[in-house]
């Protein structure tokens, strides 16, 4: 193998002349036939300190090529205000998309982008950024001159950024989606019917030209379920499944005769959903399908190789045919070849093996890069607490409202509202009789937990089917048979658990807190304080006034912290099996949710979180809290508490 090219000396040797060609029946690049042998990552899901160990074990599997999708919400969390690796937001350090492919290539890795602007992706809003559910009457992933806008201002800086890494240019990239999946927001049997917008993809298509965008531009559905119908003849067709692989690409060939055939996703594994049990797939249906796309002869991409982890609030959600909402869990390790922590699984051997066997162009491959175990940490004690009026009254927006507002409507973040996190509806100085009832009318969106005068009263913690969940419409709870001032505080505090990210178009007007109305005892609330609860890097670092824990925690809601000490830093998984609902945060870094109902019972906390010294731990937990922190070298997960969303 020492006297193999690399991929690059073997298809630019002489010059670059061309870049991937779709005009015969298979796949040119620089005049050089290829397949291409691709693995999905996203580097908004990975530390930027991991994507070279990610891509290197990608390579040595034998794939020639890297794919991602670029999430707009964290890009341009403001109109007009980017983020690409230093514009100072919470995500910053996963932003760099420039660096990312830089790696990509000097890893010998080719590179496929699909930027959206939707995404889909398992992704907070399908990556879409939530101030655009502030235009009243935009109509999103259409030719809506509302939503184009936005687009256009965005991909007029996205794009050029991008251009500047074509293969054809001396760069890793070979070609670009336009939109995703659009076929699938058909629906033939809507009153009225829907087709997709094809002036929209015509618009984008554009756009990317524009922009000096020359590479292969491409869609991506399925040819079976949708033909062309989400697509134009100027893009080259690709198919996603998981199954039967034969029936779409046959498919694909009467759609576009004399072209290869690619599944640009082909799903390794499969994402979970909150109360479900952990997707876990076969490895010989895997290996089944994934020899029979490389026999047919076909070129895939695998979605995903190394799925990574939903940080912070970013984690998506569906909607099902029956229109319940099933927001996803943190983790993404998607039961894919490399599993969250970046370790190999039965898959990988799988794909290296067959890659090996099909790909008759050999090239020069690293070594498998060595696995740095998880490490089990000794576990902590929490040592401060803050109580909830204590998070109350630091705050930083205390909202006059006459009315209820949704969280994108809030005038904050320079008028964009919220994305993310909790909301606190309050209403002083109310007089709440024994026995009260306060109703909440439509629903939650997507928790709620009530208090009087900062005490919690709701105690559902994993019943779906109960008050205080997006499940129950008009939801009724007895504030019980306490006595009450007559001139009592009551707050409503919701939870966004992420907004859909796939699915027919009116799925996505989505807005989250509440916004119907409150009830007590059939009287309507008006006159209430908004108060955001985004748990920003910013606010956690300046909180302050943290009581010490004596014999035992306090029980009820509230943030607490731990110190952890570490002579050496080093991945593991933050078990949260003993505590209830809530979020973590590391070093004021927001690492994800965790919530009884399972599967996910553990946090994976990656060792660019943490550093030599000491490290805060701060839980925000909804119910009441355990006692310690535990870590572990390996995912918990736990099905005593799954409810059923079917």
């Amino acid at each position: 193998m020492a006297n193999l090219p690399t991929l690059y000396e073997f298809y630019t040797n002489g010059g670059i002349t061309q870049g991937l060609s779709v005009d015969q029946p298979y796949f040119t690049l620089n005049n050089k036939n290829i397949s291409i042998y691709s693995g999905a990552m996203h580097y908004f899901r990975v530390p930027q300190e991991y994507w070279r160990d990610r891509l290197r074990k990608m390579r040595a599997a034998g794939l020639n090529a890297v794919e991602t999708y670029v999430p707009w919400n964290l890009h341009e969390p403001q109109p007009g205000v980017y983020d690409f690796g230093n514009g100072g937001t919470d995500m910053q350090d996963f932003l760099d998309i420039e660096k990312f492919l830089k790696t990509a290539q000097e890893e010998d890795l080719l590179a496929i982008v699909r930027p959206g602007p939707f995404i889909c992706a398992e992704f907070e809003f399908g990556g879409m950024p939530s101030y655009l559910l502030r235009e009243k009457g935009i109509k999103f992933r259409t030719s809506d001159e509302k939503f184009m806008s936005h687009v256009k201002r965005y991909f007029n800086v996205l794009l050029p950024l991008l251009a500047a890494f074509q293969f054809t240019k001396g760069g890793p990239v070979i070609a670009f989606q336009v939109e995703n999946e659009y076929g699938s927001t058909e629906e033939p049997k809507a009153n009225p019917p829907f087709l997709p917008d094809l002036v929209y993809m015509e618009q984008l298509r554009q756009l990317f030209l524009d922009n000096n965008i020359t590479e292969l531009l491409l869609s991506s559905d399925s040819p079976y379920d949708h033909g062309s119908v989400g697509t134009l003849p100027s893009l080259f067709q690709t198919a996603n499944f998981n199954t039967n692989p034969e029936q779409q690409f046959n498919k694909l060939k009467t759609l576009q005769e004399d072209k290869p055939s690619m599944s640009m996703e082909f799903w390794s594994g499969w994402f979970s959903h909150w109360s479900e049990k952990k997707y876990v797939g076969n490895v010989i249906d895997f290996k089944n399908v994934y020899e029979r796309i490389l026999k047919y002869p076909a070129s895939v991409n695998l979605y995903m190789f190394h799925g990574g982890t939903s940080f912070g609030f970013l984690n998506g959600a569906n909607i099902d045919d029956n229109e319940l909402y099933q927001p996803d869990i943190t983790s993404y390790d998607y039961d894919a070849p490399l599993s969250e922590s970046g370790n190999y699984t039965e898959k990988y051997y799988v794909v290296k093996e067959l890659v090996e066997k099909y790909n008759p162009i050999k090239t020069k491959l690293p070594e498998l890069p060595k696995v740095k175990p998880p490490l089990a940490l000794p576990g902590i004690k929490i040592e401060t607490y803050l109580k909830y009026s204590d998070i109350i009254e630091q705050l930083p927006y205390k909202l006059p409202s006459k009315d209820l507002v949704s969280m994108e409507n809030l005038p904050i973040n320079n008028n964009t509202g919220q994305s993310f996190g909790y909301v606190v509806y309050r209403k002083s100085n109310i007089d709440i009789k024994t026995n009260s009832l306060v109703k909440i009318l439509g629903y939650v969106r997507d928790s709620v937990n009530v208090y009087v005068d900062n005490k919690l009263v709701t105690k559902n913690v994993v019943d779906l089917d109960g008050f205080g969940y997006w499940k129950v419409k008009n939801g009724t709870l007895n504030l019980g048979s306490e006595t009450y001032n007559s001139n009592a505080t009551l707050d409503l505090v919701v939870g966004n658990l992420g907004r859909n990210n796939f699915g027919s178009l009116d799925q996505f007007y989505q807005f989250k807190g509440l916004r119907e109305g409150v009830l007590l005892n059939e009287q309507k609330i008006e006159d209430w304080e908004i108060l955001p609860m985004e748990f920003k890097r910013e606010w956690i670092a300046k909180l302050s006034g943290w009581s010490p824990v004596t014999d035992q925690v306090p029980v009820g809601a509230g943030l607490y912290k731990a110190n952890l000490i570490l002579e050496e830093t080093g991945d593991s998984f933050l078990d949260m099996s003993g505590w209830n609902k809530g979020v973590v945060m590391v070093n004021n870094f927001v690492l994800g949710r965790y919530w009884k109902v399972g599967p996910q019972q553990s946090l994976y906390v990656p060792a660019p979180l943490l550093k030599v010294g000491s490290n805060e731990v701060v839980v925000f937990e909804e119910f009441s809290p355990g006692s310690e922190l535990k870590f572990s070298e390996t995912p918990v997960l736990g099905n005593n508490f799954v409810n059923s969303l079917k």
